[in-house]
């Protein structure tokens, strides 16, 4: 069994965006000999989440309000109180952005057959930047026959 190890680099723009990555993990696929396994897709940061979902822009819209419910940056958080520990210069004030990717997830497991993703017709891997504009990468690891 082959295992082979990618890094997918995204450029993200302000606040909440969703980027569909699914053309991008097809086209590691596509580089690699492997017609039947799994793909394995994780997101390396904190502030970031990954979901299989519908890529509708109205949707993905419907998407950002209501996460944005569900941790409202105005609101009060201690992880926001950095006279209170050590942090780098630059460290925004960002817990509501870690509050949502909690109610996401950190990885995908999609199976490949036939050397392509093995989604739905309306499916696609949507990966979720939470505190942009940041260059991010999530990890693609192939793994199959």
């Amino acid at each position: 069994m082959a295992i082979i190890n990618k890094l997918i680099e995204i450029a993200t723009d302000e606040g909440i965006n969703i980027h569909n990555i699914t053309p991008k993990i097809q086209d590691l696929i596509a580089s690699t000999s492997i017609q039947n396994g799994q793909a394995l897709v994780f997101s390396r940061h904190t502030t970031t989440a990954l979901a299989i979902n519908e890529n509708e822009e109205r949707l993905l819209e419907d998407i950002k309000v209501f996460l944005r419910k569900l941790a409202p940056e105005s609101e009060r958080y201690l992880h926001n109180d950095l006279h209170l520990r050590d942090v780098p210069e630059d460290e925004p004030i960002n817990a509501h952005s870690h509050l949502m990717a909690m109610m996401l997830t950190t990885s995908e497991v999609i199976p490949i057959v036939d050397g392509k993703l093995a989604l739905g017709t309306w499916q696609s891997v949507l990966f979720f930047e939470l505190d942009g504009p940041r260059k991010r990468t999530v990890f693609v690891q192939i793994f199959g026959e």
